[in-house]
């Protein structure tokens, strides 16, 4: 019996850090939390400085394969469509910064990466699952929730943006 509570201990500890991640969250239609983080470039960027555009959140982290496979697509997104007033904002959810910002210039990361080493913003949007993507309109009000990566999901983004650019 005691080994049993001793690996029900270890669950415990590995899944209370993120229990905060499940209890709070977004869904479609409604206002995005607001957030201020720290950015790559050394500088607070808040979500409420993009009000007007469309703005897409990219929740990452350096041991998630698929936020690795994911990062190059999202790139080429935001090279095609900021000029059209899109926004994408990347939120590293690691609690040091030096091996994300190793993996953004590693992979040429030309939108702004931000941390949330305390994930206080993950916890507000829900992420349980890496990587996480929440695209919000001009008006400030989420409209799509994307959990996990899947190959070619870049097409479905790029369809939600150019819609909610020509809104």
């Amino acid at each position: 019996m005691r080994r049993v509570n001793i690996l029900f201990t270890g669950i415990l500890a590995i899944y209370l850090p993120f229990a905060p991640l499940q209890a709070a969250g977004v869904e479609p239609g409604q206002a995005a939390p607001p957030f201020t983080l720290k950015s790559l470039k050394d500088r607070n960027l808040s979500l409420k400085e993009f009000r007007g555009q469309v703005v897409m959140i990219n929740f990452w982290a350096t041991w998630c394969g698929p936020c690795r496979q994911e990062m190059p697509a999202l790139n080429a997104l935001y090279q095609k469509y900021r000029q059209a007033g899109f926004v994408l904002l990347g939120v590293n959810v690691d609690s040091e910064t030096a091996n994300a910002v190793r993996m953004a210039s590693k992979l040429k990361a030309g939108y702004p990466i931000l941390f949330d080493t305390d994930k206080q913003i993950s916890a507000q949007y829900r992420v349980g699952a890496m990587p996480t993507t929440v695209l919000i309109d001009r008006d400030g009000r989420v409209r799509y929730v994307q959990k996990g990566y899947v190959a070619g999901i870049e097409d479905k983004y790029q369809t939600q943006i150019r819609e909610l650019l020509k809104e």
